[in-house]
């Protein structure tokens, strides 16, 4: 099992561990780790495993079970090693700010609208969100643009907790993807935006809504008649 320190403290820029093992040659697994291994829209972190002088960069994360595994560049490690863990920071921040800001952002509309959030992906230099709604013009989508960045500029605290699982899903709006449910463990981890949303949630978030910044829409397209796309920058 790989302790997921990313979930207890999403500012962590870097850790210790050690190898548990490796599979062919570039899988490495830790017993714990401050890489992401992507999930729910957010990307996996990238990074570096450093042992001695020597360091491996980290192409890609993933999860396997309860073990999260760090794809790397060449081989070398081996079980036992320990290593210093160092997430490229600067893209992981952006992800948690676009990330804290794609749950204002849906739930704004979905408290609003009544509609499903059908799809979504944070990418480095924008946000796309696929709702099941049939009507979604510009100017409705400019003004949940306008109303997030609103909120952004108060001081509003986002916590992360759990919750056993019955409790969790009395939330209303807990799960806003279509056809989709929280995974079936006895206890669920809860991103709580004060007096916003409340979602459950496995990725990383920023602690204040102050730190996201300004949303800025890209564009809206219609993909079918109950399938509105919307595309959004943070700034």
């Amino acid at each position: 099992m790989t302790r997921a320190l990313y979930l207890e403290d999403s500012y962590l820029k870097e850790c210790e561990a050690t190898v548990i093992k490796v599979i062919n040659g570039r899988r490495v697994v830790l017993d714990q780790t401050i890489f992401y291994p992507g999930g729910g829209g957010q990307p996996h972190d990238t990074g570096k495993l450093i042992r001695g002088g020597e360091t491996f960069n980290v192409i890609y994360v993933s999860r396997a079970g309860d073990e999260i595994i760090h794809e790397v560049e060449r081989e070398g490690l081996a079980a036992g090693d320990r290593v210093l863990c160092v997430i490229n920071w600067d893209r992981r921040y952006k992800f948690m700010r676009s990330h804290t800001a794609a749950h204002v952002f849906a739930s704004l509309i979905c408290n609003e609208t009544g509609a499903l959030v059908t799809g979504n992906q944070i990418e480095e230099d924008k946000v796309r969100f696929d709702f099941s709604l049939e009507q979604l013009d510009r100017d409705v989508i400019m003004r949940f643009i306008e109303k997030s960045n609103e909120l952004f500029r108060q001081d509003i605290p986002v916590l992360w907790y759990e919750l056993p699982r019955e409790e969790a899903l009395k939330i209303p709006g807990v799960v806003k993807m279509a056809k989709a449910l929280p995974p079936n463990i006895p206890r669920l981890r809860i991103v709580e935006i004060v007096g916003v949303d409340k979602q459950a949630d496995g990725g990383t978030h920023v602690k204040n809504l102050r730190e996201v910044g300004q949303i800025k829409l890209i564009k809206v397209e219609s993909k079918g008649r109950l399938h509105k796309r919307v595309y959004f920058a943070v700034e």
